[in-house]
């Protein structure tokens, strides 16, 4: 079974005998179901709706256990999914789909919030552990072990005082902070481009120099 792709550019009617793009996958680390909205641990979720909405993609179907769908940057053929089971579990939905559209996993990127960078920095990178985030530890399991698939990470800071870990990725954002993740969801859609059109070193160079609204203000 072919994956179908809906695309407003019509394809040339010339003969071309170069393969057409191998389809992205890009996947947001969340938890389902509202009481998780807004939270910290989520903004994966919310980098792949702020994707969605720029390519005009519908994320309405569910498929893999994921809330999933298809579409196009540039001419590039790329599948979104939100996982639906859970972050722990999250290797169960993305390892069905690479599975069974034989995505290799140089394009399965994995976006995912991370404790250890400052709030609001970005960082891409080839390929690398889970870091400690169990979302990723499942997907590596699940991907028999391989850690070499590119992954965004996103920065949601270090709880203050003596907050339990647990407990800080599960609280929402204040006003503040969301207003910056916006700003940021804007820089990480453009790294998606550069990534599927032009490359990760290109992508990674202009992520990983990217300021912060604070910097810029």
């Amino acid at each position: 079974m072919t994956a179908q792709f809906s695309s407003d550019n019509s394809a040339p009617a010339a003969v071309d005998n170069t393969e057409p793009p191998k389809p992205w996958l890009i996947v947001g680390l969340g938890n389902p179901g509202k009481k998780y909205q807004s939270t910290r641990h989520n903004v994966g979720f919310e980098m792949v709706d702020a994707i969605a909405e720029a390519q005009d993609i519908s994320m309405t179907s569910v498929s893999f256990k994921a809330l999933f769908g298809k579409g196009f940057i540039g001419n590039v053929p790329v599948m979104l999914a939100k996982p639906q089971t859970f972050m722990n579990v999250s290797g169960q939905s993305v390892g069905a789909i690479v599975s069974y559209y034989k995505i290799p996993l140089k394009q399965v990127l994995v976006i995912f919030d991370d404790l250890d960078l400052p709030f609001a920095k970005m960082r891409l990178l080839p390929k690398g552990g889970h870091g400690g985030h169990n979302g990723m530890r499942s997907i590596i399991d699940h991907f028999k072990g391989s850690r070499d698939f590119p992954r965004l990470r996103i920065g949601i800071g270090r709880p203050p005082g003596k907050m339990d870990s647990a407990n800080f990725v599960l609280r929402p954002f204040n006003k503040q902070e969301s207003q910056e993740l916006d700003f940021v969801f804007q820089q990480g859609v453009e790294a998606v481009r550069i990534l599927v059109l032009e490359g990760m070193n290109k992508s990674a160079t202009f992520v990983n120099s990217s300021q912060s609204m604070s910097q810029l203000s």
